[in-house]
């Protein structure tokens, strides 16, 4: 076992400072799995303290500090969850997260093993749970049967597909199914994919990973942040009090989804147009204008964005990721 593995390998007799309750039990769990591959870096953490922030709450952060320094072990978090669908949840969620950019490394694995382990989640449950996650993660970027676009000269309009891609992931937070959440990062990728096949760059997961991440879009992050908003929002609710914060309704995560997707495209648009030349600085300076923009228009698209959600279910959205049917 690797160094990183070994970081993940919990002792069950581990204390935890206190009993979390199943909302922060799932979200620490996702904190591990965000951080399972060793990619402990400054972006990742302030991103989750901004979501902290807009959910208001600031357990979030707590926990996030507690897990960097030592303090709560994975087996503290699983402590927190007793119902058998909850757990499912929680290793659904942690498997996402991890395969979030369609590789899981030996670390990564580890952990999960470790994780259905501690959740007492047997080998055919997990199988068929991995299944699911695996349908939407792991799908090829273009799969055979979406016509790959040829390279245009100049510099080819993808604002249509952009809003198109944008509308659809706005749709897909008004899903109740987590099905729905795990498949937004796939689209954004395939987006991005596709914006620099037209360009005539040819691209893959980590070249894309890349891209995100000088924008300062970790892709565990930005899984996280969708779920959180799920999570912290149905079952928030249901517990009531000061725990439950400022929680962020179905419309506030379709608008994030919209205006990160949307941004996302056109900067990829500027991107590549430019040749590639941006540096990390410049990529920020133009990504941020870009979502202060798209948070405007949803309001103007949201029509639109709840007539898609009601023909999405999860057959049509397995076939968005897969290639099956076309954005």
């Amino acid at each position: 076992m690797s160094t990183h593995a070994s970081y993940w390998q919990i002792s069950p007799r581990m204390p935890a400072a206190e009993t979390l309750n199943p909302v922060e039990s799932t979200l620490a769990i996702a904190l591990f799995a965000a951080f399972a591959d060793g990619d402990r870096c400054e972006p990742e953490r302030a991103r989750i303290e901004r979501l902290a922030a807009e959910l208001g709450w600031d357990d979030l952060s707590a926990i996030s500090r507690r897990i960097l320094m030592g303090k709560l072990s994975l087996g503290g978090a699983v402590a927190g969850l007793g119902k058998p669908d909850e757990r499912h949840s929680a290793y659904e969620l942690a498997r996402a997260i991890c395969e979030v950019d369609g590789i899981l490394s030996s670390d990564e694995g580890a952990f999960l093993e470790e994780l259905r382990s501690l959740l007492g989640i047997d080998w055919e449950t997990s199988r068929a749970l991995d299944e699911e996650v695996d349908s939407l993660a792991l799908s090829p970027l273009l799969p055979a049967t979406l016509d790959s676009p040829p390279p245009l000269p100049g510099a080819p309009d993808q604002s249509g597909m952009i809003l198109r891609y944008a509308i659809l992931n706005g749709a897909l937070e008004l899903l109740p199914e987590t099905l729905a959440t795990m498949a937004i990062v796939p689209l954004q990728m395939k987006m991005v994919y596709r914006i620099g096949k037209a360009h005539g760059a040819e691209l893959d997961r980590a070249s894309i990973k890349e891209f995100l991440a000088t924008a300062g879009l970790g892709l565990g992050s930005q899984m996280l942040e969708g779920f959180a908003r799920k999570w912290v929002g149905g079952l928030g609710k249901k517990m009531g009090g000061k725990k439950a914060g400022k929680i962020a309704n179905q419309l506030t995560g379709s608008a994030f989804s919209f205006a990160s997707t949307w941004a996302i495209g056109h900067l990829a648009e500027n991107y590549f147009e430019g040749g590639r030349r941006f540096g990390a600085a410049e990529v920020k300076a133009v990504y941020e204008p870009l979502l202060a923009k798209a948070k405007e228009l949803h309001a103007r698209y949201l029509p639109e964005i709840q007539q898609q959600a009601q023909s999405l279910n999860p057959a049509t959205v397995l076939e968005y990721v897969r290639g099956g049917r076309e954005v």
